[in-house]
């Protein structure tokens, strides 16, 4: 089996794969769609992070891909529905860069208060200015947390550790953690909060999420990170609030169009403004998170290849598998009434006694692992792929 790696994976991974048996090759930066397609010739597990965007045509254009593994949280980088139609697994690490996150946010939000980099710039020329004017603590203020999952959350707890108080929002009915504060509307948080801080998906209802309607009814002088996703921000409209001083300052890690290399150009409407903090997505981008990312994600796709584990994939029904007793057949199929019958009379007519089996399915979709009593299947992968419902089929 042959996996490629892109983007700079941690090693880590490329040590678990390999110990599992896989052939390895790793490059550094993303691939455009063309690329890609040529790269995947004759790959069988595709690694990527945020830049590298696998889209109907790469995966039409790549049959033998089993499964794409995204090393970090989001996947909105990856065409999940034709991922689906066609029958690739999509794994994520949708926790294991939480906690980089969070101190992220967390020294921003200090850091904007503390107008630490306003300090940093004028010692570096040489400005001895100790002053306390527009500099405050963080505690006693309130934060204001959109989308409150596991990053939201986490910063939740931690912010509340260093006396903030908490409000959040979510479209979910969340469980509030510590002391925080459900509110019931957007614009409520907006006018309650001094600090904002953005957690919430890709999804293409969440694009420009906070525009001019938002940041104007934000109380003035109120601090504004995102790093969660570029396009949930209109920039252009953050600018104007920022230049104008309705908004203080703002700490963005995101972009709606972020290079894909470091031999490309940054450009931003933000770049040259004292009040704002830009870093180049790397809120999950510690040494121990990618670590845990990288041994997370190579053993979800590993586990999918050597017993058809599925647990924790993002677009497929999920099932736990256990070790294999004698022969496994995998088998993912449209979820339509009597394709489990279907199948176990195939085992029928080739004489193959049931020793367990498991079923899950999740919307359109079924997938079936069944353990049997021998290690000879010639003639059944044939008839199991021949099936109107059969989507892919494998034999472990």
């Amino acid at each position: 089996m042959k996996a490629l790696l892109l983007e700079n994976i941690h090693a880590d991974a490329v040590k678990a794969l390999e110990a599992k048996g896989f052939e390895v090759e790793s490059r550094a930066g993303a691939l455009a769609e063309r690329d890609l397609i040529s790269a995947l010739d004759g790959v069988d597990f595709l690694g990527i992070r945020s830049r590298t965007h696998v889209t109907r045509n790469v995966l039409e254009s790549a049959p033998q891909l089993q499964s794409v593994g995204a090393f970090c949280i989001g996947t909105n980088q990856i065409d999940l529905e034709a991922a689906t139609e066609l029958g690739v697994a999509v794994f994520n690490a949708p926790y294991s860069n939480t906690r980089s996150v969070v101190e992220l946010a967390v020294a921003e939000i200090i850091a904007m208060a503390r107008k630490l980099t306003d300090r940093n710039r004028d010692m570096h020329r040489g400005v001895w200015d100790k002053s306390a004017v527009g500099s405050h603590e963080v505690r006693g203020r309130t934060l204001g947390i959109v989308g409150y999952g596991n990053i939201g959350s986490q910063l939740s707890i931690v912010a509340e550790a260093l006396g903030m108080r908490v409000l959040f929002y979510d479209i979910a009915d969340r469980l509030a953690l510590g002391n925080a504060t459900r509110v019931d509307t957007l614009d409520e948080l907006l006018e309650r909060a001094e600090t904002i801080s953005l957690h919430v998906d890709g999804r293409p209802e969440n694009e420009n999420l906070f525009s001019h309607a938002e940041f104007a009814k934000m109380r003035p002088r109120s601090l504004f990170l995102n790093l969660c996703r570029g396009p949930v921000v209109d920039l252009d409209a953050l600018h104007e609030h920022l230049t104008s001083g309705h908004i203080a300052g703002a700490a963005i890690d995101v972009f709606p169009t972020e290079p894909k290399s470091k031999d490309e150009p940054f450009v931003s409407k933000l770049q040259g403004l004292s009040n704002v903090i830009l870093t180049p997505h790397v809120g999950g981008s510690t040494q121990e998170a990618q670590v845990d990312i990288g041994r997370y994600v190579a053993g979800k796709m590993s586990d999918y290849h050597t017993s058809g584990s599925t647990s924790m994939s993002v677009n497929l029904p999920e099932v736990a598998a256990g070790p294999i007793r004698e022969s496994r057949i995998v088998h993912l199929h449209h979820n339509v009434p009597g394709v489990m019958a279907r199948l176990n009379s195939l085992l029928a007519k080739h004489e193959m006694n049931i020793m367990s089996q498991t079923l899950s399915t999740k919307g359109g979709l079924g997938y079936a692992i069944t353990d049997i009593a021998t290690k000879d299947v010639n003639g059944l992968l044939a008839e199991l792929q021949a099936l109107d419902e059969t989507l892919r089929v494998r034999v472990l």
